[in-house]
């Protein structure tokens, strides 16, 4: 019998080195995407078990209050009654508060860092705000009882309530330690989140945008505001909403200059509670199974609350990019 040639053995051997790498890669690719896959359906088993955890401990209130939990406002342990309509209009009160607050701020100093300000001073500047985002909250919450809570109720309060009192946003006494001051604390915590967010999309903004915009006589307010903005206004969206995120769900910071009263505000003057807060104060002393219940269900429902901003926001983005692509309905 011949034996087979050189070339021969080398043709098998290169066959046999292509099928080895082959299925090597293709071994390499079912590897990846099961690694990856198992990831993504992780993190939705987690979400998942955290909303079925909640529930399943805040049975007992679900079950003895239902609807008047929601639509209640007395929080009363000695009486076994709980409701938290105050404590989410404070959320809610607070959030939007500081929205108005902070995104203005933020888009002006993101528009500023990636259109007018020197390149020496984009990057230093750009990194220090960022890095507020990384402090504590609970410095945040030191800072607002011992510098901003004097200021506010000797400095900025009197002033509002004498100019804007006839709103009856600013009606009562200026205590420092309220809804108002609250709210500044927490612009001040969201403004990194949005100007980070706003100024990486607003750098994205191709080139020829803005030169397309120059090239026919626009100035550079006509040019952030009619070719930068609209092109990246999905982005800035996201980020004002991933701030309002942020805002509803603080704790430390809304506790220690909200004044932790168990009422509905009925001005910017007015203590009161968030669900955040509320949780907080409640959990370390609580009564018994009813109160720790409640206690929880109050966080499925601010759980709820923050789910629901996020789908507002993908609905917002969703719309936003088809007005910028021009298929509006």
């Amino acid at each position: 019998m011949a034996s087979s040639t050189p070339s021969s053995r080398l043709s098998f051997r290169r066959r046999f080195t292509k099928a080895f790498r082959g299925f090597r890669e293709k071994g390499a690719d079912r590897l990846f995407l099961g690694l990856v896959g198992g990831a993504g359906i992780s993190v939705l088993l987690l979400a998942l078990a955290l909303v079925g955890v909640l529930y399943y401990t805040a049975t007992p209130s679900i079950r003895a209050f239902g609807l008047r939990f929601l639509l209640g406002s007395t929080w009363n342990p000695a009486a076994g009654v709980y409701g938290v309509l105050p404590f989410v209009f404070g959320t809610l009160i607070t959030g939007g508060v500081a929205l108005l607050l902070a995104v203005p701020l933020a888009l002006g100093a993101s528009i500023f860092l990636t259109t007018q300000a020197p390149l020496w001073m984009r990057r230093p500047v750009g990194t220090a705000i960022e890095l507020l985002a990384a402090v504590p909250s609970v410095i945040y919450g030191f800072w607002g009882i011992f510098v901003l809570e004097p200021f506010m109720r000797y400095s900025v309060e009197p002033q509002l309530r004498i100019y804007l009192g006839w709103t009856g946003l600013f009606d009562g006494t200026p205590i420092g330690t309220d809804v108002l001051t609250a709210s500044v604390i927490l612009a001040v915590m969201v403004v990194p989140t949005i100007t980070a967010v706003s100024r990486d999309t607003l750098s994205a903004v191709p080139a020829a945008q803005k030169e397309a915009a120059l090239s026919i006589g626009a100035t550079e307010w006509e040019v952030t505001r009619h070719a930068t903005i609209p092109y990246a206004r999905a982005g800035i969206v996201g980020g004002i909403i991933l701030g309002l995120g942020r805002a509803i769900g603080e704790t430390m910071a809304v506790t220690m200059t909200i004044g932790n009263h168990d009422a509905i505000p009925t001005s910017l003057f007015s203590q009161g509670q968030t669900i955040a807060s509320l949780i907080a104060n409640e959990l370390l002393s609580n009564t018994g199974p009813l109160q720790y219940s409640a206690i929880l269900e109050a966080g499925l429902v601010l759980l709820g609350i923050s789910l629901s901003v996020n789908a507002i926001a993908r609905l917002l983005v969703w719309k936003v990019l088809r007005i910028s692509r021009g298929i509006v309905e």
